[in-house]
C-alpha cells in the first residue's frame, strides 16, 4: 500500500502566545513524492489559518466592485480553473489575456503564472488582485474593507493572534488554504498504491505517455515545473510572448510554464490561451505541428489510448472535496 507522508510543520511562535499549534495533518501526500518546495517554517499551516484562507478565496470583497473572487476563475469542481471560456473574466466584464491555470499541488511549485512572473506562493494573489482586467483592486484597500467586515477580524485573530488585518496575513492565509489543495487520489495513484490496475487500453496509454510526454509532464506531479515552447504560433491579437515578458531574454520567447496534467479531463479549454477545447485537439496539435523538441508520432488509436490514460489522472476525491468548496459555516 502506498504510504502517505505527514509533513511535520514548524511552529513560528511559542505556544500560548496567540498563534495556534501547527497541524501536521493538514498536509498529507504520498511518501514517494518529493518534498514540498514551500517553506512552512515561515507560514505553518493551522486549521484556523486554512479556514481563513478558504473564506478569503471565496470573498468577492477582494475585487474593486465586489463581484469577483479567486473562485470566480478557479472553480473547485473543475480542477480550480474556469471551463466556459478561453480567457479569464474580471470586473466590469473585462477579458483577461490568458486561460486561468489550475490550482493543485501548489506547495511543490517554485514559480507561478504562465510566465513565472511570481516566484513565491505568498505573493501570487497580489497579481490578480491588482490586475485591472481581473480584480482591479489595491491590497491596502482590501485590508480596509475586510477590517470592517464580519467575521474577518475574529478569524484573523484566531489564525494569527492579531485582529488588526494586514496584507501579509491576508496573503499567508490564502497560501495556507492553497497549500492544502493536494490531488493524489486518482486511479493512477491507486495503481501506484497497488489497489487498482489499468485496463489494457490505459496500460498502453501509459506506455505512450512515458515515450512522448513524460519529459515535460514528469511523474508524480505530472509537470516538471519548468518552461517550454508548446509549438503554438503567436496570437496576433494577444501578442503573448510568454516568459520573455518577465525575463526580457530572447531565449525565453514563447516559453510557458508546463501545466500539470492531473485532472486534465476537467480543466478544458487547454493551453495558455485556451484555444483547444478537447484533449484530442491538443494531441492533434502535437502530432501535426509538434514543438521544438519534435512531433509526437501517434496514430488515431494511440491517441485514444493515451487519452484513456490521461483520464486515470482524474481525482474525484479532490474535485468534490467539501473542504475545498464555498464555506457555508
Amino acid at each position: 500500500m502506498l504510504v502517505y507522508t505527514t509533513c511535520l510543520l514548524v511552529l513560528g511562535l511559542v505556544v500560548g502566545m496567540g498563534w495556534p499549534m501547527a497541524d501536521p495533518y493538514l498536509l498529507q501526500y504520498p511518501a514517494i513524492w518529493p518534498k514540498p518546495a514551500y517553506d512552512f517554517s515561515r507560514n505553518p499551516l493551522t486549521k484556523q489559518g486554512v479556514a481563513l484562507g478558504r473564506h478569503l478565496f471565496y470573498e468577492p470583497a477582494l475585487s474593486r466592485d465586489g463581484t469577483i473572487s479567486c473562485s470566480s476563475c478557479h472553480l473547485s469542481y473543475t480542477a480550480f480553473t474556469h471551463v466556459d471560456h478561453a480567457l479569464s473574466h474580471g470586473i466590469n466584464d473585462r477579458i483577461g489575456t490568458r486561460n486561468s491555470p489550475t490550482l493543485m499541488n501548489l506547495a511543490w511549485s517554485r514559480s507561478f503564472m504562465w510566465d513565472g512572473a511570481v516566484n513565491h506562493l505568498d505573493m501570487q494573489a497580489l497579481a490578480p488582485i491588482a490586475n485591472p482586467d481581473e480584480m482591479g483592486e489595491d491590497i491596502s484597500h482590501v485590508v480596509g474593507k475586510l477590517q470592517d467586515k464580519a467575521p474577518y477580524p475574529g478569524m484573523f485573530y484566531a489564525a494569527f493572534g492579531d485582529s488588526i488585518i494586514t496584507g501579509e496575513h491576508l496573503l499567508k492565509a490564502l497560501a495556507q488554504f492553497e497549500c492544502t489543495l493536494i490531488s493524489a487520489h486518482a486511479k493512477y495513484d491507486q495503481v501506484q498504491e497497488g489497489t487498482a490496475t489499468y485496463t489494457a487500453q490505459e496500460q498502453n496509454g501509459y506506455r505512450l505517455f512515458q515515450q512522448n510526454c513524460a519529459s515535460c509532464h514528469a511523474e508524480p506531479l505530472f509537470t516538471s515545473g519548468e518552461f517550454a515552447r508548446n509549438g503554438l504560433p503567436l496570437d496576433t491579437i494577444l501578442q503573448d510572448y510568454g516568459r520573455m515578458r518577465i525575463s526580457q531574454q530572447q531565449a525565453d520567447s514563447m516559453m510557458f510554464k508546463i501545466p500539470t496534467l492531473r485532472n486534465i479531463e476537467f480543466s478544458h479549454p487547454y493551453m495558455h490561451d485556451g484555444r483547444f477545447k478537447t484533449l484530442r485537439e491538443v494531441l492533434n496539435h502535437y502530432t501535426s505541428v509538434g514543438t521544438p523538441i519534435g512531433k509526437a508520432n501517434l496514430n488515431a488509436n494511440e491517441k485514444t489510448d493515451l487519452i484513456a490514460f490521461l483520464l486515470t489522472l482524474s481525482d474525484h476525491d479532490f474535485l468534490f472535496n467539501p473542504n475545498y468548496g464555498y464555506p457555508r459555516e
